[in-house]
């Protein structure tokens, strides 16, 4: 395949040998490790062939190599298992839809704006039982909202324009059903499908629901039993967390129904700072079936007849208000039983949204012709990455985690290359771009999935990274760590965008403004603002980009007192993971100044490391201005100072320094043992059950690279067998089969980059530290690497990689 990067894997024998050929800033290196593997059942010997089209794109350097014992020469070993075929066929959307998963099973296509799926409730209508607006345990439906939000914590966002198929006359206001009795209905897990780019439920009610999507827009195929009238319901301005304003407009003779919500309220309920809108969503939606009656609803008031409606729910309080809103409905004639509808989305304007209709789900295309262009956008983008062998299980975990990992970020712009910006105004993409990208879960995605959606679509990433270069432009230079859509949340803590730009570059997406982005991240790292000193949305949503950076500056650490941060520690650790990545992208362009500068500046972290912290050894701890530590007593518990975790499991997120780590814990050995100890209770058993505030906590992020430091501590062997046991005990092809919070897709790519047998563990180069691969038999297909818009082309070179027992 010549002109594609393909990195292929295959894997036999009781054992492992790996050699890697590593080429990087012309030099090259091989490394050899062997050593006896306790793995049970593990896979062996790696064949690893890497081509590449540019040296920009090559992802060969491994920090450790996996454990190896000699075994039969590769001529000798039985051709390997055949490669999946069909991707898209193992995908179950289910998984992680309970176990605070927070994922979402409807219709979606890659990356797509619209995503078509259920919102559930259990009796209250201004609560959603689970962020991405669907939870398994919860078995009645409100509604089918146009947009989701994939695997986030806190109350969301999104779930747009609930439309609901009734089974009746529509005889009060919707709004009015404040705990969901009448507008909703019960339904089984029996008469319900969830597959890539499709789904379907049969209610209790006697509706039925089918959906699919394209990017834009939706198909939608609804039934109702032919005794009863059938109508459909457009409540526009329960969005998931509430709205504004909203508005309706009922065209019985053109039979649409239009119309917007102004929302946002992202961790609304956990951020008064976040209580606003931040967005506005136009729709459209096109009917095959004529309309009998229709009218319009607000709050508790219903219009039969009445074309127009608006009016908001409301989100002073962080949550909705029971019983206010507007919408509209529609019934169809009697002894209709199927009805047909074609809905589209713009957030720029209901123009757009019709246009994005007309260019890709127009009137003459059929339900199952835009089902069968989605199954088969899956395929493409899921055959990126072929496997081979395993249990259907795991296939399907498997395939499920990588479509997880494309949810987000999500399409923004419209057909004709329009969005709408940061500065809230129409924008058109950048020249050379294709897709503008929203919805940055920056504080999660920095880590392993824009590295992962790099790797296979450098394109992607490339937009990606001019998305929020262009949004942060458009900001006045302020690059934000969480955005919904184009909005500013603040949400989470440090700078992710840097080491996201600077992973995405690394993993090959180079189609991108790099220079200009460096320098609006540099001029962000170095010249403190007023909102970088404002406590405004602390905790949680802290207003500036570097919170607290002229103490930052000064004392080279975020202090705890007066830092308008979240917690010191965790900003400090943070900011050095953003310096770290500015470092490495001034290198990449030959900034060598830049360079040196946040390569130092890349060590704070040694400056909230306390080596006396206890008798076994140092931590993580949070300081004053003054120099002194924080807390008058210690212990690896205290969660002060640090975000969503304790100081035992941030003491290992140190992922540009982990040999200087090591040093400060009294070398190799004793980092070992305090790794074990990390993993595993008295007696050897792993606890991955995250009580314990001094252990591995595998629902979130701050320490999800933990298991892979064992190979830079000369042991490769408990790498593999710890990364297993996650994978083994946690993960799986059930609804409860993600351990915790999806984030945007970000614990699904760690499943994936682990189940490959590699791992991005620092997230701004393309080093892949390794461990032992799942599947016997792994292929790649990474396009070829997209160049710099500011740098000449590198020339063609092929690299290969390979590890063969000798």
């Amino acid at each position: 395949m010549d002109g594609d990067n393909v990195v292929t894997t295959e894997c036999d024998g009781p054992a492992m040998e790996n050699r890697v050929t590593v080429f990087r800033s012309g030099f090259t290196h091989t490394v050899v490790n062997r050593r006896a593997s306790p793995v049970p059942n593990p896979t062996a010997r790696a064949v690893q062939t890497v081509r590449r089209r540019t040296l920009a794109a090559v992802v060969t350097t491994a920090v450790a190599a996996l454990a190896a014992v000699t075994a039969g020469s590769p001529a000798s070993a039985a051709p390997g298992p055949r490669l999946v075929t069909d991707p898209a066929a193992y995908v179950n959307p289910l998984i992680g839809s309970t176990n605070l998963g927070n994922t979402y099973p409807g219709a979606v296509r890659p990356f797509g704006m619209l995503a078509w799926s259920p919102q559930t409730t259990r009796g209250a209508q201004v609560s959603t039982p689970a962020p991405g607006g669907y939870e398994y345990r919860a078995t009645r439906v409100r509604g089918f909202s146009l947009t989701h939000l994939n695997g986030v914590g806190c109350n969301g966002g999104a779930g747009d324009i609930p439309i609901m198929p009734y089974v009746g006359d529509v005889a009060s206001s919707p709004s009015a059903d404040t705990s969901d009795a009448t507008y909703a209905s019960d339904f089984s897990h029996e008469n319900e499908t969830a597959r890539a780019g499709y789904y379907r439920v049969g209610l209790d009610s006697g509706a039925s629901a089918e959906l699919t999507t394209t990017a834009r827009t939706g198909s939608g195929r609804f039934g109702f039993p032919a005794n009863q009238p059938a109508s459909m319901l457009f409540r526009t301005s329960n969005s998931e967390t509430g709205s504004t304003d909203a508005t309706v407009q009922v065209d019985a003779a053109a039979r649409t129904v239009t119309g917007s919500v102004t929302a946002g309220n992202f961790c609304g309920p956990q951020s008064a700072n976040n209580r606003q809108a931040l967005y506005t969503l136009h729709f459209t939606a096109h009917f095959d079936q004529p309309f009998a009656r229709f009218g319009t609803w607000r709050d508790d008031a219903l219009t039969p007849g009445a074309s127009t409606a608006s009016g908001g729910t409301g989100v002073d309080t962080g949550s909705p208000v029971p019983g206010k809103g507007s919408g509209a409905y529609v019934t169809f004639a009697e002894g209709t039983t199927k009805v047909g509808v074609k809905v589209a989305i713009s957030y720029v304007s209901l123009d757009n949204a019709e246009a994005n209709l007309r260019a890709e789900n127009p009137q003459k295309k059929t339900f199952d012709a835009i089902r069968s262009e989605a199954t088969a956008d899956w395929q493409r983008h899921l055959s990126k990455i072929k496997v081979g062998g395993g249990s259907a299980d795991q296939l399907s975990t498997f395939y499920t985690a990588l479509y997880h990992s494309m949810l987000e970020p999500t399409l923004t712009n419209d057909v004709d290359g329009r969005y709408l910006g940061a500065d809230g105004k129409p924008q058109r993409l950048a020249k050379g771009q294709e897709a503008q990208y929203g919805t940055f879960s920056g504080w999660d995605q920095y880590r392993a999935q824009v590295q992962l959606m790099t790797l296979i679509d450098p394109k992607a990433g490339s937009d990606y990274a001019q998305s929020l270069f262009n949004y942060a432009t458009q900001r006045g230079g302020e690059w934000d760590r969480w955005l919904l859509v184009h909005g500013k949340t603040s949400v989470m803590s440090g700078d992710p965008a840097a080491p996201a730009v600077a992973g995405i570059h690394a993993f090959g997406g180079r189609d991108f403004d790099v220079k200009g982005a460096l320098r609006s991240l540099i001029t962000a790292a170095t010249v403190p603002n007023a909102n970088d000193s404002d406590s405004a949305g602390c905790n949680v949503a802290c207003v500036g980009q570097r919170p607290a950076l002229d103490k930052y500056l000064q004392l080279g650490y975020v202090p705890a007192d007066g830092c308008s941060c979240w917690g010191g520690a965790a900003e400090t650790m943070e900011d050095g993971v953003a310096d770290f990545a500015l470092a490495e992208l001034a290198g990449q362009v030959g900034d060598r100044a830049n360079e040196r500068t946040f390569l130092k500046r890349s060590g704070s972290w040694s400056n909230v490391f306390d080596v006396t912290a206890t008798p076994q050894g140092g931590y993580m701890r949070s300081r004053k201005a003054d120099g002194t530590w924080a807390d008058r007593t210690f212990t690896p518990a205290t969660e002060s100072g640090f975000v969503e975790g304790s100081s035992a499991r941030y003491t290992w997120m140190v992922y540009s320094d982990v040999a200087g780590l090591a040093r400060a814990m009294g070398g190799n050995k004793a980092a070992e043992q305090r790794l074990d100890a990390f993993f595993r209770t008295t007696d050897g058993t792993f606890d991955f059950s995250a009580r314990d505030l001094t252990r591995y906590d595998p629902t979130n992020e701050p320490d999800m690279n933990a298991p892979y430091l064992y190979n830079y501590f000369g042991v490769p062997y408990k790498a593999q067998e710890t990364v297993r046991a996650v994978m083994d005990q946690l993960w799986g092809n059930t609804p409860g089969g993600i351990p915790g919070n999806d984030d945007a897709g970000t614990m699904s790519s760690w499943y994936v980059f682990s189940a490959l047998g590699m791992y991005p563990q620092n997230p701004s180069r393309a080093d892949l530290v390794l461990s032992a691969p799942l599947f016997p038999r792994a292929v790649i297909e990474a396009g070829p690497a997209a160049r710099s818009r500011s740098t000449p082309r590198t020339p063609p070179r092929r690299t290969s990689t390979s590890s063969r027992s000798r």
